[in-house]
């Protein structure tokens, strides 16, 4: 089965879809509805929202057409007569007058005609496992200027086997969904009176995150790498300087005044390297230079397109730029991409979507230096032994780029890592070293990012292992239990011995049946649960059980302690 035979399945589907809506609803007025990534949807214009029973309905009529299995019939018609057959719906008028062709196509199954290019199944009778999904909001035309219409989303496979495999992927990422353990096991929450978009960290979430940093900040200086800060904010001067005032503006903060001049919050990091940069004259046996900063910045991004960690409006970027020579571009290319690599490998991810994004029509720079940059991004790939597929025309205007996608465990992929080559920073700016033959050169820079922004690969984190992390992640490792208030004091001196050997642990010596609690503690997830009972008291031991229930038996504390460093350090 092809991509392109399912699109075309889904499509049709789509389609079906369609015209059981009209039939079950006729005031409703049709838009468009394509095939997508897992499945299709359709955006509809009707006053009363579609509920849960309104989709039941909807599969139900869907079913009757398929049973009587309508021919899909392609007609030419020229835009005239288009323009009758839908003289009542006129979304699809607005896109018959756009189509700069004469004639158009039209897609006929039963009594039910729709505007489309095709193609689409012999018949609906073909159309053998689907299911309608979810109806959320969109503008037509994806612009908050046109009326809000709803769009239905469903799937559809070939067989009905696939089919509830992929529903049983889509339970399994509801339970994995980052807002709802977020919640669960009080890692983070956002409010509306703080704002949309914008996150609060609890004492267990910012322990994760500060475990993040702490790795992050060592690798770097590991790497080669300084660890750099700049401000929150900056004169809009800046922001003009960089272009982005003219590229960018719709995604920055309105300026404020302070003490007359106006002032932005920054959508990104790389002017200010840039600065500390110029604020000295460099030489070309300084290069190259390597600066990293985790640093927050702020963008506006629609309420519509809000997702818990995923799409946030204040956000801490895992950001670096490297300062180079031409003929040091191969050699850094290669080692950022292989510290990518490092760094997802560290967390867990071993699967990875790669794609080499080239110069696209409208682009600024040398064309000797883009394809001098082309073919060392797209070398250091090649010695790293990863498979990629060329975007052709996909990079940047200012510069060609690698975007390194992770898979999770349900399969999914993530934008996390890109290294991209900049041309045209370091000109805007007029970034210069002096060189061997004592006149100014313009360097190269590089921007990359390894895991993308913090609140990003949190949430990923979380999904990936459904709230379970990994123990040297965990925020806590370890957790002694009591069977009766006797051996509380004994409990509490195993608290202190896995603290003073660096284990995040905590006791629970409530009055509760040891059952209960560990049950409560499986839901925290925590990784390792020590019982202590009379005999563990006696014998000065504990027994030891994980999360996913294997019981490991009794042991010393210092038999324990090495078990749990060696799992720590080994970063499983």
């Amino acid at each position: 089965m092809s991509e392109n035979e399912l699109e075309t399945l889904r499509h049709s589907t789509a389609h079906i879809m369609a015209q059981a809506v009209k039939e079950l609803y006729p005031e409703t007025k049709i838009t468009i509805g394509p095939s997508i990534k897992d499945g299709f949807y359709y955006d509809f214009d009707r006053d009363t929202p579609f509920a849960v029973e309104d989709l039941e309905k909807i599969e139900k009529k869907m079913n009757e057409i398929i049973k009587s299995d309508l021919s899909f019939e392609r007609v030419e018609v020229s835009k005239d007569e288009a323009r009758k057959l839908f003289e009542d719906e006129n979304y699809k008028i607005e896109l018959i007058n756009e189509i700069p062709d004469e004639k158009v196509s039209i897609y006929k199954q039963g009594n039910f005609i729709d505007l489309c290019r095709g193609p689409h199944l012999p018949s609906t009778g073909k159309v053998k496992a689907f299911k309608l999904l979810s109806v959320a909001g969109s503008y037509w035309r994806g612009s908050e200027k046109n009326k809000m219409l709803q769009r239905i989303y469903g799937t559809s496979f070939f067989t009905k086997d696939e089919l509830e495999k992929y529903l049983h992927k889509l339970e399994e990422a509801k339970k994995r969904d980052h807002r709802k353990l977020g919640k669960e096991l009080d890692l983070f929450s956002m409010d509306d009176e703080v704002g949309a978009g914008l996150v609060n960290w609890h004492p267990k979430g910012a322990l994760v995150r500060y475990l993040i940093e702490n790795f992050w900040r060592e690798e770097h200086y590991k790497n080669g790498y300084q660890i750099v800060y700049s401000p929150h904010i900056a004169r809009v001067n800046l922001w003009h300087t960089s272009g982005h005032m003219d590229f960018y503006k719709e995604n920055m903060y309105s300026p404020m005044d302070i003490e007359g001049m106006p002032y932005i919050v920054k959508p990104m990091n790389c002017p200010f390297h840039i600065k500390i940069y110029k604020s000295k004259l460099k030489s070309y046996r300084e290069l190259p230079i390597r600066w990293a900063e985790l640093g927050t910045v702020y963008r506006y991004e629609r309420s519509g397109v809000l997702h818990g960690l995923l799409r946030v409006r204040g956000f801490t970027q895992d950001d670096a730029h490297i300062f180079c020579r031409l003929d040091q571009l191969s050699d850094e290319i290669e080692r950022v991409l292989n510290f990518t690599l490092y760094m997802l490998r560290s967390f867990g991810f071993d699967d990875f979507d790669v794609y080499l994004s080239t110069r696209p029509e409208g682009y600024v720079g040398i064309l000797s230096n883009w394809e001098k940059a082309t073919d060392a991004l797209k070398g250091a790939l090649e010695k790293a032994g990863l498979k990629f597929e060329i975007d052709p025309g996909a990079g940047v205007f200012y510069g060609p780029k690698i975007d390194v996608k992770i898979k999770d465990s349900l399969d999914r992929t993530w934008q996390c890592s890109t290294i991209q080559v900049d041309f045209n920073l370091p000109e805007r700016f007029d970034v210069k070293y002096i060189g061997e033959d004592g006149a100014s050169h313009q360097p190269i820079m590089i921007h990359r990012a390894l895991l993308g922004s913090l609140e990003r690969f949190f949430g990923c984190l979380i999904e990936h292992y459904a709230g379970a992390f990994p123990l040297w992640l965990a925020p806590v490792q370890a957790k002694v239990f009591t069977i009766t208030d006797k051996q509380n004091d004994y409990a509490n001196e195993v608290l202190k011995q896995l603290l003073n050997s660096g284990i995040r642990g905590e006791a629970d010596l409530r009055n509760e049946k040891v059952g209960f609690k560990i049950r409560e503690a499986q839901l925290e997830k925590t990784p390792y649960m020590l019982i202590v009972g009379n005999k563990e008291v006696e014998l000065k031991t504990v027994s030891v059980r994980k999360r996913d229930g294997t019981d490991m038996g009794a042991m010393g504390i210092e038999k324990l302690v090495e078990i749990l460093k060696g799992e720590i350090n080994s970063k499983k």
